[in-house]
């Protein structure tokens, strides 16, 4: 049995707590006897979240499991004036449990209580900059949407809590567990924790004008073809000039830039998934060559290809515990509600 630990307090994000929690119970449903979700607060009072929901703790945090297995921190707009009181529980009790994970801006948290000093974190894309500034001593990755250092583990905004939990049920039972769990809720099974918190088309303005449009979706869809102006222009039926002012004037970016991070953030996910070498990535991305993709890579990641896969692999997986009967299989046996 493997206690996990939820910490409420008023302003909490509600999905940053029940992303996870949904994760873990669902694991519960699927391999019963592995997983004790529990939640408290400080006074064990039921707390207001961030939207306006209420929700009720199992009781107080001095009642909850001394050293748990997973220690999970949310975040929401109640870790920008934190308590003093749940800074110092968090102080004492933070190097006692097995895991200690934070979700959204809990990094903050963990952060002011003198966790984090010394690791690798990140937190939403927002705050990034604060915990950098107010923090020096902690290494502040504003890409990933989650990062493991050691038993430590955070993740980005929000539903990135969610990819967090599935990694660590796929970590504790197995793959087949976790891949359950998430046809359940719908979601993919993990999304690599390397994984950037915007994609190309997220992190650019949507153009307003629908050749421009297509031109995004298209370029997002065919990395490997000839994504220059004069090509892309003719495509939209535009001149050239007239092409690239209208396009950096609707998305907020070069034509030349949107296309860069197309192809890195192709790159990156085929890497991550570990199918294809580096010369199929290098081509299927739009880079024509191994050198051309390792220039790109050190320049905006600092690492080489090779590198960046090594780095992001899969997480190592314990072996599974029996959930069904031989004569049955994962995808035969439905989540239990």
């Amino acid at each position: 049995m493997r206690n996990v630990l939820v910490v409420l307090f008023d302003g909490v994000q509600s999905l940053d707590v029940t992303g996870p929690v949904e994760v873990f119970a669902g694991a519960e449903l699927q391999a019963p006897g592995t997983y004790r979700v529990t939640t408290a607060s400080l006074d064990g009072a039921p707390v207001r979240t961030s939207s306006g929901l209420t929700l009720v703790p199992e009781g107080t945090l001095a009642e909850a499991a001394a050293a748990p297995d997973t220690l999970l921190v949310p975040g929401g707009k109640g870790t920008r004036a934190p308590d003093p009181a749940l800074l110092d529980w968090l102080r004492r009790h933070g190097p006692r449990a097995g895991r200690l994970v934070s979700v959204c801006t809990g990094a903050l948290l963990l952060a002011e209580a003198g966790l984090l000093e010394g690791r690798r974190v990140t937190t939403h894309w927002a705050y990034c900059e604060r915990l950098a500034d107010r923090h020096p001593g902690i290494d502040v990755d504003p890409d990933p949407i989650y990062v493991r250092d050691g038993h430590i583990a955070t993740s980005a905004g929000v539903t990135s809590g969610i990819d967090l939990a599935l990694a660590l049920v796929e970590e504790d039972l197995g793959r087949e567990v976790a891949l359950t769990v998430a046809r359940h809720l719908v979601v993919f099974l993990r999304r690599p924790g390397g994984q950037a918190q915007f994609s190309a088309q997220l992190a650019a303005q949507t153009a307003r004008r629908e050749p421009l449009r297509e031109i995004q979706q298209w370029i997002t869809e065919h990395p490997a073809e000839d994504l220059g102006v004069d090509a892309l222009a003719a495509r939209a039926r535009l001149s050239p000039r007239h092409f690239a002012r209208a396009f950096r004037a609707e998305t907020g970016t070069t034509p030349g830039r949107y296309v860069d991070r197309v192809r890195l953030e192709h790159a990156r996910r085929l890497l991550e998934d570990g199918t294809d070498g580096v010369e199929e990535v290098s081509r299927a991305s739009g880079y024509g060559t191994p050198e051309a993709m390792r220039r790109a890579f050190v320049r905006t990641l600092g690492t080489a290809p090779a590198e960046y896969r090594r780095r992001f692999r899969p997480l190592p997986r314990r072996e599974a515990p029996a959930v069904s009967s031989p004569s049955s299989s994962p995808r035969s046996r439905p989540l239990r509600t």
